[in-house]
């Protein structure tokens, strides 16, 4: 499901049904995960050390397009939202990705993490930041999802980030795996996965709680799933983009 079928979807939400209990709820959330992007052959073959060098910086300099969107679509959330709650937890990802000095406490924060990734693995800053590398379809993508995050309900876009249930395991094997099949690329390079196990988690327990509150009808939360897939056809696209250009095996 794309774009177009999410936003129909919302014009004409499933009737009746009796909703589920939120532990129910909950593993249909999760169930979606069979159609996250570690399953894709371009990342199986990333993360199984069969990737070429050049497909591997490709990986990197496209990513780093999704990584500059994070936080814009993070203040596209809070710039919907009227919870001031919910606002001072999911402002964090903004800091997180962007960054921040505060008190004498500095974080540099997921997007240097990331040019350090692109250095270690033979990038240099100019040509990451600068995009040349970045494929259309990478670029349509994720411009996809940043305008959904601003048009759509802030709930939502909330479930639509919950694609992070999944997300601590892919970063999970890629510290297991890269040292061991990338031997070429600077261990410092990986602090970005290391932190996201960690925050990963953290964002899921938000996102998580607000979505379980909010779609409480057997309507929304069909609705929060085919969101949720939307989000995952996105990561998969995204995927299918890189695959296309760089191609899939050594």
């Amino acid at each position: 499901m794309m774009k177009a079928d999410v936003l129909a979807a919302a014009r004409h939400p499933a009737e009746g049904g009796t909703p589920w209990t939120r532990d129910e709820f909950e593993a249909q959330l999760r169930a979606r995960g069979r159609s996250y992007h570690i399953h894709h052959p371009f990342n199986v073959m990333l993360n199984g050390g069969r990737a070429s060098r050049e497909q591997v910086r490709g990986w990197v300099a496209n990513r780093f397009y999704y990584q500059i969107a994070i936080p814009v679509k993070d203040a596209a959330v809070l710039s919907n939202c009227p919870d001031r709650d919910v606002r001072r937890g999911w402002v964090q990802r903004i800091l997180d990705h962007d960054g921040f000095e505060l008190g004498g406490v500095k974080d540099e924060g997921g997007i240097e993490a990331w040019l350090r990734l692109a250095e270690a693995v033979g990038l240099t800053r100019e040509e990451v930041e600068d995009l040349r590398h970045v494929a259309p379809a990478m670029r349509f993508a994720v411009d996809a999802y940043v305008n959904f995050a601003r048009r759509a309900p802030w709930q939502e876009a909330v479930c639509s980030s919950l694609t992070e249930l999944f997300a601590p395991e892919i970063h999970k094997q890629r510290l297991a795996t890269w040292p061991q099949h990338y031997a070429w690329i600077d261990a410092e390079g990986m602090a970005y996965f290391r932190n996201r196990v960690s925050q990963a988690r953290r964002d899921v327990e938000q996102g998580l709680a607000v979505t379980l509150a909010h779609f409480r009808t057997r309507a929304q939360q069909e609705r929060a799933l085919e969101v949720l897939q939307f989000k995952l056809d996105i990561l998969w696209a995204m995927n299918d983009a890189m695959a296309g250009k760089y191609g899939v095996g050594a």
